[in-house]
């Protein structure tokens, strides 16, 4: 099944390390949805990546094929479902073609506060764009 990372997991490291039977795919683009980073947490002492609805904004991210055996795995990692539910979404490849995958969203956002990241967890997210060259 496809997964659809825009955060941590972009890191291909770290995703080999939660899902090591998955694959890296391709890039892809989620249309209408923005990137945010919400809720401030202990374990990386700032805020952590979600998206939200938004028209005509975008999140960039990358298509992982994840096995049946590993999705326990990455429910786990993602909080999920705990404080993160799994939602399917459409994604477009760099051709623009579409395809349906699975990510995860923070519930309850609508009513969280926004909340600065820690240059911790920013350096994992931006290791996984260097990974996709996605900067």
């Amino acid at each position: 099944m496809n997964y659809f990372a825009y955060s941590t997991n972009l890191n291909k490291k770290q995703m080999a390390g939660i899902c090591p039977q998955s694959r890296p795919r391709y890039i892809a683009t989620l249309f209408n949805y923005k990137l945010v980073f919400t809720n401030w947490t202990r374990q990386w002492h700032g805020g952590i990546a979600t998206i939200k609805r938004s028209t005509g904004d975008k999140v960039l991210g990358a298509i992982y094929d994840v096995p049946d055996t590993d999705w326990g795995k990455l429910d786990k990692a993602e909080d999920c479902p705990g404080n993160f539910e799994r939602i399917k979404v459409i994604v477009n490849n760099e051709d623009g073609e579409a395809t349906e995958a699975v990510t995860y969203i923070r519930k309850g956002q609508l009513q969280a506060d926004e909340s600065k990241p820690s240059q911790e967890y920013l350096k994992i997210i931006q290791q996984g764009y260097r990974d996709w060259r996605l900067i």
